[in-house]
């Protein structure tokens, strides 16, 4: 509901979110009216959004916020609500009136895969065309990857993030199933990533909700900072421990997503117990995480040659090491020989800046 929507800008804005840089507050599937208007425009459901999507932009923008809104590529959304197919100019049209500023652009009840194609073309070149800047979040991958291989640089022409893979859940196997697919498919989808594009492992991050332990919610910040993802939450912050916001406003790993260079991680090296990720960073540093992906037991140690990061030249001829998660605290100063040992808890990851 509006209410809703209205709460959570507030909260944003007061509680420090904005300010750590989470901007957007964006409205998923089933905020519209089941049918569209005379004119043929899309509507908001009139019990739950009564003041209409213009006036909740509106107050989201008075709060130093953007508005983010839902739409499908297809007849119907994946809730079953009126889609943007053979609409797609009247409802960039409509969005960009209304002043919202991302949409996420779903690919349910399409009926091929090159009306999809189309449809994601068609309402990239529409949303550019209302004047508007507006953040297009597609899911185009996702339903093509069943079928064929994307096409990730035309993706990229058109789109600014992309899903590859399955919803989120509030889960440790649905994050662990992210990553794994992540690595898998790493060759493919790391270097497409960067500025103006960027792969999306599922909107959400789940912080803050009931799913994950304290060392998988450590785990899911300190790798979506290493795969260069969106960071949107999906939370209540209404209801949210000062553990968990703490970790989801940490500047030093905000920091690290956010890098200018935008270059994705990748994983380096996996065995039994632990994987080993990097991604280069600005100024010539990396972002390292070790992931203990053991369930059971305790802290188990992991040795880190230092010569094995960034091809070599990460710690060539010294480098400082800094822990970032799941505390933060200065390691020193090491030359290229050393090899450190790096203490992890089970379904944890320690995230180092080198």
């Amino acid at each position: 509901s509006e209410q809703l929507f209205v709460e959570m800008a507030d909260r944003m804005a007061a509680e420090g979110w904005r300010d750590a840089g989470y901007e957007f507050i964006c409205i998923d599937d089933c905020w519209m009216a089941p049918t569209r208007d005379r004119q043929g425009r899309l509507q908001a459901d009139p019990k739950r959004f009564p003041s209409g999507i213009r006036k909740l932009a509106d107050y989201v923008h008075s709060k130093g916020l953007k508005l983010g809104i839902y739409s499908d590529v297809g007849n119907k959304t994946c809730a079953g609500f009126p889609g943007s197919y053979n609409h797609y100019d009247l409802d960039a049209q409509t969005f960009a009136s209304w002043g919202v500023d991302l949409l996420k652009f779903d690919g349910c009840n399409s009926d091929s895969l090159e009306l999809l194609a189309e449809g994601y073309r068609r309402m990239s070149l529409a949303l550019n065309k209302t004047g508007r800047s507006i953040v297009y979040s597609c899911e185009w991958p996702f339903y093509l990857r069943p079928v064929q291989q994307p096409n990730y640089t035309e993706i990229k022409q058109y789109c600014n993030h992309w899903r590859n893979f399955y919803d989120v859940y509030d889960s440790w196997s649905s994050i662990k199933s992210i990553l794994d697919w992540t690595a898998l498919h790493q060759d493919t989808i790391v270097k497409i990533a960067g500025p103006g594009g960027w792969n999306d492992p599922d909107m959400a991050l789940v912080i803050g909700n009931f799913g994950l332990s304290w060392d998988q919610s450590v785990t899911q910040m300190a790798m979506w900072a290493i795969m260069a993802a969106p960071l949107f939450m999906s939370n209540d912050l209404r209801h949210i421990s000062p553990e968990a916001k703490w970790l989801l406003q940490n500047q030093e790993v905000i920091a690290i997503n956010q890098d200018p260079l935008g270059k994705q991680g990748y994983q380096l090296t996996k065995d039994k117990t632990f994987q080993l990720w990097e991604r280069p960073l600005s100024g010539r540093a990396y972002a390292v995480a070790v992931l203990n992906h053991q369930e059971i037991g305790g802290p188990q140690k992991f040795p880190l040659s230092l010569t094995f990061l960034g091809n070599g030249l990460a710690c060539n001829p010294a480098c400082s090491v800094r822990q970032v998660l799941p505390a933060s605290r200065d390691w020193g100063v090491y030359s290229w020989i050393s090899s450190l040992s790096v203490e992890v808890n089970p379904t944890g990851t320690v995230l180092l800046k080198v």
